[in-house]
C-alpha cells in the first residue's frame, strides 16, 4: 500500500499521508503555518464536530442533503466531537486569521470519515463532499466565531464551578479560624486588630465576586452566528437553516445558545471574547492576591510572619536542608500572571477587526480556551494541595497583637490623638508593650487598661466580619 495519496482543491494536485483524514486544504496550511506548536484546542474540535452534526440534520430536515450522506456526516461529525479524531487536527493556531483552515480541517475530516463509512476510500470526496455537503450553508466565517462561543461558553460553565469549589474552601477555613485574632496591616506596617476568620471570608468573598462577573459574560457568549454565512447576509444560506441550526446545537449541548439579534456585530466583532477575557484578568488578581498574601502570612517560619501553616508538599531548596517554600501559592501567581497577559493579548486580537470580520479568531480562541481551562485547574489545585490544609499558628498570632503598637489605637478617644501617640512612640523607643507603657503612665485604672486593650474588643460585631 503506498505511503501517500493525491487529492485535488481549486489551486491542483497535493500530497496527503495515505492514512490522513484530512483533505487538500489542510494539507496546504500545514505547508503554510507550522511556525509554533499550538494547535486547535480541544474544545474547539468538540465544538466544531457539534456544529456540523447540527448543520447535517438541519440539512436533511430541509431537503438539502440525502438520508444517507446526512446520516454517514451526522456519524462522523459526532465522532470529531466526541474526541475520536482530535490527532487529524493538525494546523497551527497561527494562520490565517478568519479560521478558514480549521473550519475545512473539519470539513475535510468529516467528509472523509462519512465517506468510509459509505464504502468509499479516503480522499473519494464521493458521495460527500466538505464543501457541498458538511459545510452546507455555512461559512467559515460564522463557524468560527459560533465554535469560540460554544468552546467558552461550556469552559466559563466548568470555571465557576471550580470558583464555587474553591469559595466554599475558603469560606470553611474562615469558620474554623474565627476566634484566631490576629493583627491587621495595611502598606505592610501594623494596623488594628482582627480575626484570621475575618481575612479568609474576605478572600471566599472575592472569589464568589470572581464568579458572578464570569456570570454576567455568559449571556453574550451564548449568542452565536451560525447562519450569518460570510458577512451576516446568509447568502448561500436557507433562511430558515440558521436558527433551526443554532436551536439544535443549544438542545445538543444542553446550553441555551440562541442566534445573534444582529449576525452583522456577531460576524465582525469578537467583543464577548474581550468582555470575557476581562473577568478572567479579574479573577486572576484576585487569585494572584490570596496567593501573595498566603506566602506573606505563612512566611518563616522562624524568621517571618508565620501566623499560618501551608501544607508541606515538597523540599523547597537544593542546597538548603528542610526548606519548604509556598509552592502552591507561586504556582497560582504565575499562572495568574500568565491569563492577565493573555487578556491583554485578546484585548488587542478583539479590535483587529477591519469592517465586516475580525482577523486574529483562531489567536483569541487560543488565548480564551487556556485562559479558561488553565484557571479552573488552578482553582482545583489550589482548593485541594493548599486552602484546605491551612492551619493557624495561634500562639504566634496572639504574640504579634500584644507586641504591635496599633493597640494604641482605642485609647485616642479616651486621652486624645496626640497623647495616645507620644504613648506609641514611647512604647516603640523603649522597646516595650502598649500595654507596659499604658501601666508605667498612670493615664488608665488597671481595669480600664485591660478593656481597652482587649482585642476582642476592637474586632467587629462578627469573627467572620459578617
Amino acid at each position: 500500500m503506498a505511503d501517500t495519496r493525491f487529492e485535488s482543491d481549486s489551486m491542483g494536485r497535493v500530497e496527503i499521508a495515505a492514512g490522513a483524514y484530512w483533505g487538500a486544504q489542510t494539507q496546504r496550511a500545514l505547508r503554510n503555518f507550522g511556525v509554533s506548536e499550538r494547535k486547535i484546542p480541544p474544545a474547539l474540535i468538540h465544538a466544531l464536530g457539534t456544529i456540523k452534526a447540527a448543520a447535517a440534520e438541519v440539512n436533511r430536515r430541509l431537503n438539502l442533503l440525502e438520508a444517507k450522506p446526512a446520516a454517514a456526516i451526522l456519524q462522523a461529525a459526532e465522532e470529531v466531537a466526541g474526541g475520536r479524531w482530535n490527532d487529524q487536527f493538525p494546523v497551527d493556531v497561527f494562520q490565517t486569521g478568519s479560521g478558514t483552515s480549521w473550519n475545512m480541517n473539519a470539513n475535510e475530516v468529516i467528509a472523509n470519515r462519512a465517506n468510509e463509512i459509505l464504502g468509499r476510500p479516503l480522499g473519494s470526496k464521493s458521495p460527500v463532499h466538505p464543501n457541498d455537503h458538511v459545510n452546507r450553508c455555512q461559512s467559515s466565517n460564522d463557524v468560527i466565531p459560533t465554535a469560540i462561543q460554544i468552546a467558552n461558553r461550556i469552559s466559563a460553565e466548568a470555571l465557576m464551578e471550580a470558583l464555587q469549589g474553591l469559595k466554599e474552601a475558603l469560606t470553611e477555613r474562615a469558620a474554623a479560624f474565627r476566634d484566631v485574632i490576629k493583627i491587621g496591616r495595611t502598606h505592610l506596617q501594623d494596623a488594628v486588630p482582627m480575626t484570621l476568620g475575618q481575612c479568609f471570608s474576605g478572600y471566599a468573598a472575592q472569589i464568589a465576586k470572581a464568579g458572578l462577573r464570569i456570570k454576567h459574560c455568559l449571556d453574550s457568549l451564548e449568542e452565536l452566528s451560525l447562519g450569518g454565512t460570510a458577512l451576516g447576509t446568509g447568502i448561500n444560506s436557507d433562511p430558515a437553516f440558521g436558527k433551526r441550526a443554532v436551536a439544535r446545537i443549544a438542545e445538543r449541548s444542553g446550553y441555551p445558545f440562541r442566534q445573534a439579534a444582529n449576525l452583522f456585530e456577531a460576524t465582525s466583532a469578537r467583543d464577548a471574547q474581550a468582555e470575557l477575557m476581562g473577568a478572567l484578568s479579574a479573577a486572576a488578581g484576585s487569585l494572584r492576591k490570596i496567593a501573595d498574601d498566603l506566602r506573606l502570612l505563612s512566611s518563616g517560619p522562624r524568621a517571618g510572619l508565620g501566623e499560618i501553616i501551608l501544607p508541606a508538599l515538597q523540599p523547597g531548596s537544593s542546597i538548603m536542608p528542610g526548606k519548604v517554600n509556598p509552592v502552591i501559592p507561586e504556582m497560582v501567581t504565575q499562572a495568574a500572571v500568565y491569563v492577565q497577559g493573555k487578556a491583554g493579548t485578546v484585548a488587542a486580537a478583539a479590535s483587529a477587526s477591519p469592517l465586516e470580520l475580525n482577523v486574529m479568531l483562531p489567536l483569541i480562541a487560543q488565548e480564551t480556551q487556556e485562559s479558561l481551562e488553565l484557571l479552573t485547574n488552578v482553582c482545583h489545585a489550589f482548593r485541594e494541595r493548599c486552602i484546605t490544609g491551612i492551619r493557624a499558628d495561634e500562639e504566634r498570632c496572639a504574640h504579634y497583637v500584644e507586641w504591635s503598637l496599633a493597640l494604641i489605637t482605642p485609647l485616642a478617644a479616651k486621652i486624645g490623638y496626640d497623647r495616645a501617640a507620644e504613648l506609641a512612640y514611647r512604647a516603640l523607643r523603649e522597646k516595650k508593650t502598649v500595654r507596659s507603657v499604658l501601666e508605667e503612665s498612670k493615664l488608665l485604672t488597671p481595669e480600664e487598661i485591660k478593656t481597652l486593650l482587649d482585642p476582642r474588643g476592637m474586632i467587629g460585631p462578627t469573627a467572620e466580619g459578617e
